[in-house]
């Protein structure tokens, strides 16, 4: 009897797959347990098992293809068996193309003028070339005549932009109320179709900054003292396999803040403040243009600054590789953000709800700052120096606490060892 595969849960509130690339193809041999196919949630992509040894009878979804949670992908049975019902997997809704006949009629027909009066060969040129059609074209020359500049006002006035329909209208009282201009620019161009991640990305973002007020402050740290101890022990966290970045440094100092600042640690609750008993430290990851994922570094607090390093190398790694398993991306309590690794300077990020904050590091510059001694003596001298941006929930967080937080973070890597 033939076996489904069906599209499996892959965590809490995840009810969408997309089914990134298949791994066998109908007729292959498949064993039991052997990976059969890669499916992508909006956070990470799994190689799923085939649940029976056997032969892949039919395929129902195909690559880059939206599925419901439960629907049927495959059947895997015996190549002589029969399939009596082969249910397609329910598809998520997707934008379709409009048909060829409806492209096909927005491109003006050829006309065939019957205008009887005089134009000169260069009007007779601009004629055959833009397709005009004399006999709606005002002439202001002599006696009527068509001038150059006639076809061009007329050129101008026929190809203006048209309105067009808004594929996904803003409410009519709320677009009143903004004064907003709903309608897409009618532009020559390319349509690129969202993946799964790149809309729940933007789903995300406009939940955070309708959910809470986000409050941004800055401030600037010396990275000296990091950059010498990176220096003086980077070979030997080599040797031991561990590539030593700032940003260990960078969560230590966070999980330091944490500690002593545990109301940014926490979210905001209907009837009060959840602060957390742990920290589970996320790290925003590049992945290129198709957005960027946010694993989770649980029990940030309990590991040094090697066990940091290590557990930024592997999920970091994994992260680019699309082998993050779901609970590697839940569960976060703070989120840090190194924009500056793209050259940004500081930034506003914003929060990964319903955590408290995030903080964005910018990129180190060398920058000529003053320095004061013991005595009250002031000096320039050139430093490595990075921007710390702060966003937090200003329901949460009060300005002096969400500085006295920062605080600690600063001055934790501008005194580290």
């Amino acid at each position: 009897m033939a076996t489904r595969l069906l599209a499996p849960s892959m965590g809490e509130g995840i009810e969408e797959l997309t089914v990134v690339n298949w791994l066998k193809k109908e007729g292959d041999s498949i064993n039991e347990l052997e990976g059969i196919v890669e499916l992508e949630t909006d956070k990470v992509t799994t190689e799923i098992p085939s649940p029976a040894a056997g032969t892949i009878l039919k395929i129902l979804v195909s690559k880059d293809e939206h599925v419901k949670v439960g629907s049927t992908l495959a059947w895997i049975g015996q190549p002589d068996e029969i399939l009596e019902t082969a249910a397609p997997a329910v598809k998520a809704a997707v934008p379709q193309e409009a048909p060829k006949s409806d492209q096909a009629a927005l491109v003006p027909a050829p006309v065939k003028s019957v205008y009887t009066g005089v134009v000169s060969p260069l009007v007779k040129k601009l004629v055959a070339l833009n397709n005009v059609d004399l006999n709606l074209v005002h002439g202001t020359g002599l006696d009527g005549r068509i001038t150059k500049e006639d076809i061009q006002n007329y050129l101008e006035t026929r190809d203006a932009p048209s309105p067009t329909i808004n594929t996904h209208p803003v409410d009519a009282s709320v677009a009143q109320h903004l004064s907003l201009d709903v309608k897409p620019v009618s532009v020559n161009g390319e349509f690129i179709p969202h993946t799964l991640m790149r809309r729940k990305i933007a789903e995300r973002m406009v939940y955070s900054q309708h959910t809470s007020p986000h409050v941004l402050t800055v401030m600037e740290a010396d990275l000296s003292k990091v950059q010498a101890h990176r220096s003086a022990n980077k070979a030997a966290f080599a040797g031991q396999g561990v590539n030593l970045t700032l940003t260990a440094y960078f969560c230590s100092a966070i999980v330091r803040g944490l500690i002593t600042c545990p109301d940014v640690n926490s979210s905001w609750m209907d009837d009060g403040i959840q602060r957390y008993r742990v920290i589970n430290l996320g790290m925003a990851v590049s992945l290129g243009e198709e957005g960027l994922i946010v694993p989770v570094i649980k029990d940030a607090d309990l590991l040094s600054l090697q066990g940091l390093a290590q557990k930024i190398n592997d999920l970091s790694a994994r992260a680019r590789a699309k082998k993050l398993l779901p609970d590697e991306v839940k569960g976060g309590t703070f989120t840090l953000t190194n924009h500056g690794s793209g050259g940004s300077l500081f930034a506003s990020p914003i929060i990964f709800q319903p955590q408290a904050a995030i903080l964005g590091v910018g990129m180190m510059q060398q920058r000529a700052v003053v320095l004061t001694d013991a005595s009250g003596n002031d000096s320039i001298a050139i430093r490595p120096m990075i921007y710390l941006s702060l966003v937090f929930d200003h329901r949460i967080l009060d300005g002096d606490s969400g500085d006295r937080f920062l605080k600690v973070v600063k001055e934790t890597l501008e005194n580290w060892g």
